[in-house]
């Protein structure tokens, strides 16, 4: 191309080199020092692999029985071993000579395998023929047979470095959820395709050929029926533990000629079933935590650095006390422990013990919150140091659907939450109740529920704050949401004057204080638009 016919002038191709790709020589592999000692000093050699292979035998044989007597399950007979090698070494030697299956290649020479051979009498064997000098000189590029009590070596190889770290600390009762990697790689091979000899006869090359490809078609079955009867035997293993397998997928790509190898599961596991399945079963090779959710243990983690950077002090004595009426709280949370007088807290619903005052509203209950709302308002610190003004008081009224049984009168259930907790040297005068019915209140009468709450406000000079309820996104008639009001051809803010949209029962009693909620500020972006226009407004659902 002429130059001034070149569109790309500033990067011209530059020609570093010509010549045949291959090297003209090859250079010589150096052999492993280590590896030529062993074979200089076979007693030794073997003596000090046949100490480690009959104490581990023995180690892992009393841990499943051990294990047995505690009516756990049995996994497939199989024991792990980590293998200190020459790195020249022909893993597929492993296979063919010791009938290990390979489990994981490390980056620093060491490989771990299994064992079905519990008694490790073939390595054994072979121990004694490379000792006279009899035997396959392979057993001298095993360099170490690592003899680990505690498996510390095997499990800095399988656990990622975080959840290594916090093995020793593993509570029984801590929830994880973790990626598990199970090989399932078998002792078995595909022999290399048969080259076609010249010479052969078209019948005879297609008989080899069958024969190849019929030896390819039963490994590969055999490799879909070993993971099979592995997540089977996974799933017995794990049966008598808290566990939820959440997912499982396949490591083999169907569209290519690789060995299905692995398969991995996606688990919730409690500490203790975690700990037993690691430990006693061979064929894990990788455990890592999912990095696209959020896993109870990095909760846990994100919650003690919390804890390390906050200091939450508790109020003065003589501080404002409020009862929050709902659902329980988490007493414990790190925001709201300092400010619970756990001494106070009751349960009101029938049939439940008056001491089971928990928050069992998923995701995140709903008392707990109005809890955090009471103490922090709309800021919560992640650092430095919070002094809090007011006690709090735990009145559980509320099931874990955020519901008031049936069988309850919610009249009756303020009074005698009030009746409760209004009594003694300090009484308490303030009490949270974010509790509505679904509908709208009636005009004609004044509700028992709302009536209850104007007597007790009077004749025991409380203040109950009263929740206005709240307008449904969408609902069916007769208590339509902002959906249907909208298709109606009522738009915001005109749909809140609708008798449908009132405020709900209790929020229309005349001495508690009824709060809903107005609007932080407008949103127009990517195509969506606030029915609100500015801050201030009311709150389009009303929740209150």
């Amino acid at each position: 191309m002429p130059p001034s016919e070149r569109p790309f002038e500033n990067l011209p191709m530059v020609l570093t080199g010509s010549g045949d790709s291959r090297p003209r020589t090859r250079r010589a592999i150096q052999p492993d020092p280590i590896t030529a000692a062993n074979r200089s000093n076979r007693v030794g050699h073997a003596g000090s692999l046949r100490t480690s292979t009959i104490a581990i035998s023995e180690r892992w044989q009393e841990m499943q029985q051990a294990r047995a007597a505690e009516g756990l399950p049995e996994p497939e007979q199989g024991i792990p071993l980590m293998l200190r090698i020459d790195t020249s070494f022909d893993l597929d030697t492993l296979r063919r000579q010791f009938n290990f299956e390979i489990i994981s290649e490390q980056d620093d020479g060491y490989v771990i395998v299994v064992s079905k051979d519990l008694d490790l009498s073939l390595l054994q064997q072979k121990l004694d023929e490379f000792e006279t000098a009899a035997g396959s000189a392979s057993i001298a590029q095993i360099h170490e047979l690592v003899n680990d009590e505690t498996q510390e070596e095997r499990l800095r190889r399988i656990l990622t470095e975080q959840l290594f770290s916090e093995w020793p600390a593993l509570k029984d009762d801590q929830e994880l959820i973790v990626d598990v990697s199970i090989a399932c790689a078998g002792d078995w091979q595909i022999r290399n395709r048969p080259k076609r000899n010249p010479r052969w006869k078209p019948e005879t090359w297609a008989k080899k050929e069958n024969e190849w490809t019929n030896e390819r078609m039963e490994a590969y079955e055999r490799w879909d029926a070993l993971k099979d009867s592995r997540l089977e035997d996974v799933e017995s293993m794990l049966s008598p533990y808290s566990v939820d397998i959440l997912k499982n997928w396949d490591n083999a790509n169907v569209q290519a000629v690789e060995l299905p190898d692995s398969f991995t599961l996606r688990i919730r596991i409690d500490g203790r079933g975690f700990r037993d399945f690691i430990l006693n079963y061979p064929w894990v090779w990788e455990v890592t935590e999912p990095d696209d959710i959020e896993t109870p243990q990095q909760m846990a983690r994100d919650l003690d650095s919390l804890a390390i950077a906050l200091t939450v002090n508790p109020p003065p004595k003589d501080a404002p006390i409020v009862c929050i009426v709902d659902s329980g709280i988490q007493e414990s949370h790190l925001y709201l422990d300092p400010a619970i007088r756990k001494s106070d807290s009751r349960c009101f619903l029938d049939g439940a013990s008056s001491t089971d005052v928990a928050d069992y509203v998923k995701p995140s209950g709903h008392g707990t919150r109005v809890a955090g709302a009471v103490l922090y308002g709309e800021t919560v610190p992640s650092s430095g140091v919070i002094d809090l003004a007011y006690w709090i008081q735990n009145a559980r009224v509320l099931d874990k659907h955020c519901k008031m049984p049936i069988n309850m009168l919610p009249a009756a259930v303020i009074r005698d939450v009030v009746t409760h907790f209004n009594r003694g040297r300090t009484p308490t005068r303030i009490f949270n109740h974010s509790i509505n019915s679904v509908v709208a209140c009636r005009t004609r009468h004044m509700s028992a529920w709302a009536t209850e709450i104007d007597q007790l406000c009077h004749d025991r000079d409380i203040l109950i704050v009263q929740s206005v309820g709240n307008i449904p996104c969408c609902n069916p008639s007769p208590n339509i949401g902002v959906e249907q009001h909208i298709a109606a051809g009522r738009p915001y803010p005109d749909y809140l004057s609708q008798p449908v949209a009132r405020i709900a029962n209790p929020a229309q009693s005349l001495q508690a204080l009824s709060v809903g909620s107005v609007t932080y500020e407008s949103v127009c972006a990517g195509g969506w638009q606030s029915l609100a226009s500015q801050e201030g407004d009311p709150s389009a659902p009303r929740a209150g």
